[in-house]
């Protein structure tokens, strides 16, 4: 018998109806009484971390939820966490880097409409997830939604209504899961995993996303009281000139190991190179990180992981952050 511990943090999946819109009410219990009884021998326990409405997640609840599958890695198979849609890809990123090298599965789910309803996606993506967790095949930080299985970091928001929200971006699905049949695409080796845990984040990390004609007026600000920038630019990446001269006098000011600058592209697919025009390569005097194919949610996440270690050498952090962690970007 395979046992999974599902922990349930709140979210549209556990939601009720109220004349103030939907709240997540749901216990863990109530939760699970919704679901329909699994042919497969699985013994499901429950727990209830926090009821919020995913909106509201912090780091600090992603501290929380590795926090909980640490104490309790060793008494499961596998672990499913209900959770949010809104902030789920972000959550799904930090963790894969809380918890890295995890021959155990752990697993986020949740619904684009709560489980008490008549017409709902809760019940399946439930479903599916806990099979998945039992499966002795998987491991790793995945969302399991609407069928598919998507690796923690390289998974994306992509609809607010459909049931289909969640995409893979710049990477496979690991799997489809149809009528409880898991179908692999790509084979995660298990062999000589030993799961590490790590149990903080740099939270100082700011996103600048760039628009047209934007203004310097905050830039110094941004740099004097955040230890990451993450430069969300246009294209394939670059700084426009609107703004150059004061990113170029912050970075001349701070050592890099202090202020780390993150580019990274708004484009959704195929990722950056500052390599190709003037307004990116004019950066190559300074140092500073590309995010390459990464989503922005696992590029926010990594940055809080890679600046919460002492060793705030440049070398340690341009390594860590372009090391493949969970696939989160392409080797090169």
């Amino acid at each position: 018998m395979k046992t999974i511990l599902m922990l349930t943090t709140g979210g549209t999946i556990a939601s009720v109806i109220t004349p103030y819109g939907l709240i997540p009410t749901l216990n863990s219990e109530e939760l699970l009484s919704y679901l329909p009884k699994l042919e497969e021998d699985i013994q499901i326990n429950t727990r209830e971390l926090y009821s919020i409405d995913s909106t509201n997640t912090r780091p600090e609840h992603w501290l929380l939820i590795a926090k909980a599958v640490e104490a309790e890695y060793e008494n499961y198979d596998g672990f499913v966490i209900c959770h949010g849609t809104d902030t789920m890809a972000y959550t799904a990123s930090a963790l894969s880097y809380l918890i890295q090298n995890s021959p155990k599965p752990i697993v986020l789910t949740g619904a684009q409409k709560p489980i008490g309803m008549e017409i709902t996606d809760a019940k399946s993506n439930l479903r599916d997830s806990i099979l998945y967790a039992a499966d002795d095949n998987s491991c790793g930080v995945q969302i399991v939604f609407s069928g598919k299985v998507i690796l923690g970091t390289r998974a994306k928001k992509t609809r607010t209504f459909s049931f289909e929200a969640f995409s893979s971006i710049n990477y496979p699905f690991i799997a489809e899961i149809y009528d409880g049949k898991i179908i692999r695409y790509i084979s995660q080796n298990k062999n000589n995993m030993k799961a590490i845990f790590y149990h903080n984040l740099n939270e100082k990390v700011y996103v600048m996303k760039l628009i047209p004609g934007i203004s310097d007026s905050l830039i110094s600000t941004i740099f004097k009281n955040y230890d990451g920038i993450i430069l969300e630019s246009f294209g394939t990446g670059g700084i426009p000139d609107s703004i150059q001269d004061t990113i170029f006098k912050n970075l001349d000011k701070y050592p890099a190991k202090d202020k780390v600058l993150v580019i990274t592209t708004q484009v959704q697919n195929e990722g950056s190179d500052t390599d190709i025009y003037e307004v990116g390569v004019k950066l190559k005097k300074y140092k500073y990180l590309e995010a390459g194919d990464m989503t922005l949610e696992a590029t926010l996440t990594k940055l809080m992981w890679v600046l919460a270690n002492k060793e705030r050498t440049w070398d340690y952090i341009e390594k860590s952050f372009n090391n493949t962690v969970s696939f989160d970007r392409v080797r090169e």
